[in-house]
């Protein structure tokens, strides 16, 4: 009896032994998947919250780094719908090469979306490093005086390589004025008007306060957005604000 319980708790101790040993083992190898399962939550979760960041920051800075400031008023120039679900407006520079080389593309929008689309112009004269910007401001603000506004836009920005350096850009203006059949004696006047310096001007502060510092810069219903790259970027963009606004 006694030698049976001997043996029997021989045998208990060996098996303990054992189950100890796989246990031990056990929790080895859940403490190595434990430490590499945290190493790689970890990793991922950098990573995801990279993506996420330079998504959220991409998006604002597309839609909602800055906002339009100044609202549309009677004064400014409105080309398409008035009063439009959606406005697309241009701080511009009439000597801007950039400006110039989207000038095409705005028209195509104009012509594609007609009173689906309103377009405002406004002016943002880059005067420390354009010598003739506030000159074709105001020559094209001078037209607007006489109900010409649009027509001396389009005729300063087909030009602009003609007068943008030139000395002599006001007599060029003037024959733009004389070829549009407008009242040239007046329009030579409004050319040193004050009032027409100051409405510039605040177009100019208007940009500046809403952050804008380059041009073209473009607001579409109210939130500055990228300059597209190509017809097609404007055009997906002013669908979507389209179908989103019906």
């Amino acid at each position: 009896m006694n030698g049976n319980e001997q043996k029997f708790n021989k045998a208990d101790r060996y098996e303990l032994r054992r189950e100890e040993k796989e246990l031990r083992e056990k929790e080895k190898k859940q403490k190595r998947f434990l430490k590499r399962f945290l190493v790689w939550a970890v990793v991922f979760a950098g990573i995801g919250g990279s993506i996420w960041g330079m998504a959220h920051l991409a998006k604002n800075s597309s839609f909602n780094g800055a906002s339009l400031i100044d609202a549309i008023t009677p004064v400014d120039w409105i080309r398409g719908a008035h009063d439009g679900k959606v406005v697309l407006v241009e701080y511009s520079d009439f000597q801007c090469p950039a400006c110039g080389r989207y000038e095409p593309l705005l028209r195509q929008l104009a012509h594609e979306f007609g009173n689906k689309l309103e377009f405002v112009y406004r002016y943002f004269p880059l005067r420390q490093i354009h010598i003739n910007a506030e000159l074709s401001a105001v020559a094209a603000e001078a037209a607007g005086k006489q109900g010409k506004f649009w027509e001396m836009h389009d005729a300063i920005f087909d030009r602009q390589d003609d007068w943008a350096e030139s000395p002599g850009a006001r007599a060029m203006f003037i024959g733009y004025a004389e070829d549009l059949k407008l009242n040239v004696e007046k329009f030579k006047a409004d050319l040193d008007s004050r009032e027409i310096a100051d409405r510039i001007e605040k177009d100019f502060q208007g940009g500046e306060r809403a952050g804008v510092d380059s041009t073209p810069t473009f607001f579409l219903n109210g939130q500055k957005i990228p300059n597209p790259r190509t017809y097609a970027e404007f055009q997906t963009l002013i669908n979507q604000t389209v179908a989103n606004n019906p």
